[in-house]
């Protein structure tokens, strides 16, 4: 006669059911927290990457004050400041008398879409954008085409949160920069003392690529927002300066940034004229060409080595889970899982193999 099997219990004690119990709460709660602070996490972000491309600065500039971090940390944060209201005083009254004069022609393209003439009547002879509007109006009101119900609430609440987060900003990134090398001791310290040469090597590969991409990529951001603002002016199509900057921002967002800006630039040139939009398109594929060939590799030097597979499905991670800010983390965050990839690997290859 065969035995019959034995049947195996598993018995749980309340203590850890209660532990795992407490363990999937406490996670609940950290993401809930996550998701609510959401805003405050994408200005500490911002305050991060503008620590690290001003940290050089601050630390060429600490060992010439004799080791005053809080004052060499002031003279560049004063000096970076200074730069943007130097560049907004140049640029802004420029952008705004352009887009005044654009809202002056609005009523001219208007009358244009509505007749059929010009380069955009064929959003009336074609699509009849006009008659939409007018049913729209007819049985919405005005509210219901616009969507201007709240409108001015919405625009007071986003220009003061707008404030708000540039005056944290700067505060988030002055304490980071003076503050920063003593948390790295701290955390240093919590080591053992004969891994710390070790984790000292990895953070110096990491602050190495994450700031060398910083600072390149607001580098190439701002060569191709001034490259496309004097072709543009060359060829004469209206709000050049507004466009260049429209480049800049985009630019910064890692390979699709300079697509979409590139479509919306050719799009502006095309109403201006032919010629102005085949030439602005031949200028954005040369233009990708330098900048993928020459401009990144001479700026980022050899700080982020990555391939391009890496960087595009790293872009896509990061903007499905975060959008352009995630887009813009991916990068640097690949750049640092590789670095500790490769140091893990290496310390694993450098241990003795057992007998």
């Amino acid at each position: 006669m065969q035995a019959e099997p034995r049947q195996r219990v598993v018995q749980f004690r309340p203590r850890t059911v209660l532990l795992v119990v407490g363990l999937l709460v406490a996670v609940a709660i950290v993401l809930q927290v996550l998701w609510i602070s959401r805003h405050i996490l994408s200005w500490v972000f911002i305050a991060l990457f503008l620590s690290l491309a001003l940290n050089p600065l601050v630390d060429r500039l600490e060992h010439r004050f004799g080791g005053r971090r809080g004052a060499a940390t002031a003279v560049v944060l004063l000096a970076a400041i200074g730069v943007v209201a130097a560049v907004g005083a140049l640029f802004i009254p420029t952008v705004v008398h352009q887009v005044s004069g654009f809202a002056g022609k609005v009523p001219d393209y208007l009358d244009e879409v509505t007749k059929g003439r010009g380069r955009l009547g064929f959003l009336q002879t074609k699509y009849h954008l006009v008659d939409k509007a007018r049913n729209a109006l007819h049985h919405g009101g005005a509210k219901r085409l616009f969507g201007l119900s709240g409108t001015a609430v919405a625009i007071t609440k986003g220009v003061i949160t707008a404030v708000v987060a540039t005056v944290t900003i700067v505060f988030m990134t002055f304490f980071m920069l003076v503050e920063g090398p003593a948390w790295v001791e701290r955390a240093f310290s919590l080591l053992r003392p004969e891994s710390r040469p070790r984790w000292r090597g990895v953070a110096h590969d990491v602050y190495r690529t994450v700031g060398g991409y910083v600072t390149g990529n607001l580098l190439i951001s701002l060569i191709a927002g001034v490259s496309t603002g004097i072709v543009l002016v060359i060829l004469g199509v209206p709000y050049a300066v507004a466009l260049g900057l429209i480049v800049a921002i985009l630019d910064l967002v890692p390979l699709a940034g300079a697509t979409i800006a590139g479509i919306i630039i050719a799009i502006v040139a095309f109403i201006h004229s032919v010629v102005a939009g085949i030439i602005v398109v031949v200028f954005f594929v040369l233009y990708q060409q330098v900048e993928n060939h020459v401009l990144q590799p001479v700026v980022y030097g050899r700080t982020v080595q990555l391939s391009p597979l890496v960087v595009l499905v790293s872009v896509l991670i990061g903007a499905e889970l975060a959008g352009v800010l995630g887009a813009l983390a991916a990068i640097p965050v690949a750049g640092t899982l590789q670095v500790l990839l490769v140091d893990y690997l290496r310390h694993r290859r450098e241990q003795p193999t057992p007998a």
